[in-house]
């Protein structure tokens, strides 16, 4: 029983510190204000993270583990290519307002010194593109995407939205979240031969 309400307490925590991050950045988070978010001392966070380093790696981790989880429950789905493409890129767009992508800016940035957070980042990534990938070979096997090469595609279509959720989030107020969604919607389908109003 005790075992089962740390194993909670942990995940509370780690989902606070999450929230905190993705509000004030790596940089300027302090083990303080995740203690007080989450009503608890400094020492009980110490108790089960150790360090500042290992709690913000684990938290990092925490939150992959949410993205990959639903990235597997897409690659488990009995739907078409298109109806798993559709959810993937709602699933990833940066038009959806969402906490999650100033996370992942912010982890991008600290990937850079942090060879901990690189190799969360980078599983995550490869993750993702293995999931379109597979999405688009089995579309174009099945004759609902005409695509030459699914790779390239899938790097296009991932760095585009990459690139536009550094956008949206930097600069909010350059593109409307709703040019974001039509301007990825319009290169997804164009890279693999359908008309945008199939996505």
């Amino acid at each position: 029983m005790t075992q089962g309400f740390s194993r909670l307490r942990r995940e509370d925590l780690l989902k606070t510190a999450c929230e905190v991050i993705a509000e004030q950045g790596f940089g300027h988070t302090r083990t303080v204000d995740i203690a007080r978010a989450a009503g608890v001392s400094q020492a009980l966070l110490f108790y089960h993270f150790e360090t500042k380093d290992r709690l913000f790696a684990q938290a990092f981790t925490y939150a992959a583990r949410l993205h990959l989880n639903a990235l597997g429950d897409i690659e488990r789905s009995t739907g078409t290519p298109l109806d798993r493409l559709r959810i993937l890129l709602r699933l990833c767009s940066p038009a959806i307002p969402t906490e999650g992508w100033r996370l992942w800016i912010d982890a991008w940035a600290e990937a850079m010194r942090s060879s901990e957070l690189e190799e969360i980042s980078r599983r995550i990534d490869s993750q993702g593109r293995l999931l379109l990938r597979s999405i688009i070979e089995a579309g174009v096997s099945c004759g609902e995407f005409k695509c030459a090469d699914p790779d390239a595609a899938t790097w296009r279509i991932l760095g585009l939205i990459d690139g536009f959720a550094i956008q949206t989030h930097v600069h909010p107020k350059v593109l409307s979240r709703r040019r974001v969604n039509v301007l990825i919607r319009t290169a997804a389908a164009n890279e693999l031969g359908l008309a945008v109003e199939k996505l």
